[in-house]
């Protein structure tokens, strides 16, 4: 696909190809915005249209072939998660000394490197800075005008972002580093000074409907508004929203809701409970949990607000709204602060039902 298929933050896209067009592209690049604006998308849609072998224009401005060596290579990178899951595979098959020096690093071509957080701590970590370096120190473009290195997170160690520093102080030529952030406090304000900043925004909960109309044609009306609203204007989280976990998980978030402000059940909350267990697949049970929960109480939140309207959870306004009758902005937040103790406790592996009992208790 070219940039016509990119939606939303036209301001964004057009500085962007201008850029190119000028030959004026950045040295150091920052594209702020929630998880599914787009952030990553259009990283790898700058770094083929200025490697593009058979470069074209739409709208007056350059575009890319999608065709050519350089453009189909960089493109096998956009399944980002494949490639991750794919790497860190590879590195389970090595000796135990060896995984402990191997860090997770995409390069779908030979001048991108596409540097994601490192599981299982998720951060950028000092061995993958360092082979940015080495790369764009030692290594000019071979098959490309210009080499990128994009990095996936703002959460870096703190060794690997003073490490970054020097790349984007003393810039060697004919390279971009690219930096996605959702949370932009994340970032060092000396790296943030040194980077052209772009945000992008969300798109209006219309515009993502239709697309989801067009996209996800099984989600129909309520079902349909509902990941409108949840993915907060972000494409990606709407075309990839699981409605089916998130309606699982904001049952049992409903359940806790119910024990702590009305006449409590606490058979049934147990039961709930009882559900979520240790290991990796109880964790993401977990978190799905935590982020429906808080859906829920920033939708109490709005009701309490008198801002009926800005609710998420639109197909369940009528319990919603009866629930808000027996709230207090106080009430919402200790209800927040105990759901932010919960996902902490799991950072301490702390056992997820009793946790999770203790919350809905303490409300």
């Amino acid at each position: 696909m070219g940039f016509r298929e990119f939606l939303g933050n036209e301001a964004t896209v057009v500085r962007l190809r201008e850029s190119v067009l000028h030959q004026r592209i950045p040295q150091a690049l920052i594209f702020a915005g929630p998880r599914g604006a787009g952030k990553y998308t259009l990283a790898l849609m700058f770094a083929r249209v200025v490697n593009c072998l058979n470069p074209r224009e739409t709208d007056g401005l350059p575009d890319y072939c999608c065709v050519c060596h350089n453009c189909e290579r960089i493109g096998q990178a956009a399944d980002l998660d494949a490639k991750v899951a794919e790497s860190l595979a590879a590195r389970e098959e090595l000796r135990e000394t060896d995984k402990r020096e191997t860090r997770i690093l995409i390069q779908p071509h030979p001048d991108v490197l596409i540097v994601p957080p490192d599981p299982p701590q998720m951060v950028i970590k000092i061995g993958q800075v360092r082979q940015v370096i080495h790369n764009a120190y030692y290594r000019q473009p071979a098959e490309a005008q210009r080499s990128f290195y994009i990095f996936t997170s703002s959460a870096f160690m703190k060794e690997a972002a003073n490490s970054l520093l020097k790349v984007l102080e003393e810039p060697p030529p004919n390279c971009t580093l690219i930096l996605l952030s959702e949370n932009l406090s994340e970032m060092l304000p000396t790296i943030r000074s040194r980077a052209m900043l772009h945000r992008l925004g969300a798109i209006p909960t219309e515009q993502l409907e239709q697309l989801l109309a067009e996209r996800r044609p099984e989600l129909k009306g309520a079902r349909r508004t509902l990941v409108a609203r949840i993915a907060e204007g972000a494409v990606g989280r709407a075309l990839e929203f699981d409605v089916e976990a998130y309606l699982a998980s904001r049952q049992d978030a409903l359940v806790m809701l119910r024990n702590a402000l009305r006449e409590p059940d606490f058979s049934q909350l147990f039961r709930t409970t009882e559900g979520y267990r240790g290991g990796a697949d109880g964790q993401t049970k977990t978190l799905n949990l935590l982020r429906a929960a808080n859906k829920l109480i920033e939708d109490l939140l709005m009701l309490v607000a008198g801002s009926a309207q800005l609710i998420r959870n639109q197909d369940i306004a009528a319990e919603l709204t009866q629930i808000a009758q027996g709230v207090t902005l106080d009430w919402i937040d200790r209800a927040s602060y105990a759901l932010a103790e919960v996902e902490l406790g799991m950072r301490r592996n702390l056992l997820r039902s009793l946790s999770l009992d203790a919350m809905a208790l303490t409300l």
